[in-house]
């Protein structure tokens, strides 16, 4: 059955008898009911006709919202007016998105600088990359509960203190345990700047209008990630790596001004101590704990410990059980669950979770190793090899911003996603064939044609997710779709090192020039980098590139198998109009309505 849309009631409005009409026997279900969402709009449609001509309801609260910047409906058409406080509060969120992403990226080629200044280890190298993803990860669900109870610009003013807290700790630190804290707490703010971001345009912009902001709130997350390692690349010295951090600070200053001063939203009545009795505290704990018990030794498997190992076993049983007990709290037990169910009872929204989930690895994975690429085989400085990137990274920004008006002009989402993810699909899949002889301009086009697919998903599968999704856990749905790309990223760098350094083992063993070190070579791959670059040329040199491009080749292939399982996946989402109500209790506000 179609999906019945009904207007919002946020303007001038006007039903005539045979609509009401229409409207009452609409929410009256037939044969087989109505769909719940269309039952509820239906529903705040009449609802709003009945008050609204009992006199409750005045020109003059329209009025507000309409100077607010929300939607205006007239005669069945949606017009979006944004006014300059918009325009600023919308400025403030794409920095700090900007921000964040430019943080998570721009660190990755200066960790072994800083790992050796600081005198740390492989390990602690390491984790001072994989905690800020994982911290950025597992909190957003539970900056997006707390947001429905403190407020969004509460969640958010803390979010950004946090992260700052996080950035000066970073990059003030002279031991290696400093740097990770820094990077943890940094995540931990991130994660809400990630999360309530997206949540805020759900409560600025109708739906129909949305694909324009989305579009350019993706496009300046991906410009951060791919100008992060060129940044990085640029900074990655002995005594300049500290600015990868300080660089952040007027950044961060600024927007958390700007969000103080321009986001102002509709009042929520109610003391400290009530919200904080309705807080989801034993579920927050709870999912934190169990998300990170299973992400942690999901990054050690097959590189740290052996995928049977009980370092991997134990903590993912851990967290399952854990998980196990969440859902049981969330269900039966939580009043304000910080996890709501109801978000995965519709097909689309599921493969909307699905899908931006191998969207996260497979961008991810490619960020981080396709540069091994380039500065390994190819032999190009880090900088360099962050230019030649170029093609696959600085298409993403303005095909999101594209593919993101398109869809508000023409109210279609469905090709956006099937064409998005076939690009991908045939970028990714062209790069199978890419080896050390492959003609420069060659790869460059291949990784341009995968740029423009990653980069038209960013606000097609927003599309599909907030289309399909009931109004009333719109917030939920978006931080758990957040979420789940957090949650890709995080796989896809951990599952792309496990498959790189696995065959990279693989193909050293069987040369008898490295097969006595095969394992502890492949433990240390980006080290090998540099030795390629600056080796003379000769056997030695000839075979590593040889083991490198392989290796690279197989990480391409689980690539395009996602991309093709993902393609696959999307042909079973449904079509949902987005002229759909904006109903939201945290809208733009003025006067008496602000928080």
């Amino acid at each position: 059955m179609e999906r019945l849309s009904v207007m919002a009631p946020s303007g001038h409005f006007s039903l005539s008898v045979a609509d009401r009409l229409a409207l009452q026997n609409a929410i009256t279900p037939g044969e087989g009911g109505i769909p719940r969402i269309a039952r509820s709009r239906a529903e705040s449609a009449l609802n709003y006709y009945q008050t609204r001509h009992s006199g409750h309801l005045d020109d003059k609260s329209a009025g507000l919202r309409e100077e607010a910047g929300e939607e205006e409906v007239k005669g069945g058409a949606t017009e979006f007016r944004p006014d300059l406080r918009f325009y600023l509060a919308f400025s403030s969120l794409a920095a700090l998105s900007l921000v964040v992403a430019l943080d998570g990226t721009s660190i990755s080629v200066a960790l072994p600088v800083i790992t050796q200044y600081l005198n740390g280890t492989a390990i602690e190298g390491f984790w001072a990359g994989t905690s800020f993803l994982l911290c950025s990860t597992t909190f957003q669900p539970i900056y997006a509960s707390f947001s429905d109870i403190f407020g969004r610009k509460n969640m958010t003013l803390l979010a950004v203190s946090v992260f700052l807290v996080g950035t000066v700790v970073a990059g003030t630190s002279h031991i290696m345990t400093l740097m990770l804290i820094g990077r943890s707490i940094q995540g931990i703010g991130a994660s809400g700047i990630i999360a309530l971001t997206n949540i805020l345009i759900t409560d600025m912009v109708p739906l129909r209008n949305r694909g324009n902001w989305v579009g350019m709130l993706g496009a300046t997350w991906a410009l951060g990630s791919v100008i992060g390692p060129v940044v990085g690349g640029s900074l990655a010295h002995t005594s300049t790596w500290q600015w990868i951090f300080y660089l952040n600070l007027p950044f961060i200053t600024l927007s958390f001004a700007m969000v103080f001063i321009f986001i102002r939203l509709k009042q929520q009545p109610s003391t400290f101590l009530a919200k904080l009795r309705r807080a989801d505290w034993f579920g927050s704990f709870v999912f934190v704990g169990s998300t990170t018990a299973i992400l942690i030794p999901l990054t050690w498997g097959g590189v740290s410990f052996a995928w049977a190992s009980w370092h991997v076993v134990a903590p993912v049983g851990f967290g399952i059980c854990g998980l196990i007990i969440l859902i049981y709290h969330e269900l039966f037990v939580a009043t304000e669950p910080v996890i709501r169910f109801a978000v995965f009872r519709n097909r689309t929204t599921n493969i909307a979770y699905l899908t931006t989930t191998l969207h996260g690895m497979v961008l991810w994975c490619l960020l981080y190793y396709q540069p091994l690429y380039y500065e390994g085989v190819r032999g190009f400085s880090p900088v360099i090899s962050g230019v030649a990137l170029f093609p696959a990274t600085f298409t993403v920004a303005p095909t999101a911003i594209v593919t993101g008006i398109v869809i508000s002009k023409f109210g279609r989402y469905r090709w956006a996603v099937w064409a998005s993810w076939g690009c991908a699909t045939l970028g990714i899949g062209f790069l199978c064939a890419v080896d050390m002889n492959t003609q420069l301009t060659q790869v460059l086009l291949t990784d341009l044609l995968a740029g423009v697919g990653l980069g038209g998903l960013f606000p097609a599968l927003q599309f599909q997710l907030q289309a399909a999704s009931d109004p009333k856990t719109l917030a939920f749905s978006v931080a758990m779709f957040s979420f789940f790309r957090g949650l890709g990223q995080t796989l896809g760098i951990a599952i792309g090192g496990t498959i790189f350094q696995n065959e990279l083992a693989s193909k050293l063993s069987q040369q008898p020039l490295f097969a006595s070190r095969a394992q502890e070579l492949a433990r240390d791959a980006t080290s090998l980098v540099a030795w390629m670059r600056n080796a003379p040329e000769g056997e030695a040199r000839q075979v590593m590139r040889t083991a490198y491009t392989e290796s690279l080749r197989t990480v391409y292939i689980a690539l395009a198998c996602v991309t093709f399982v993902a393609t696959v996946s999307s042909l079973f989402i449904r079509h949902y109009d987005i002229d759909q109500a904006m109903e939201t209790e945290q809208g733009f506000a003025n006067g008496k309505e602000e928080e």
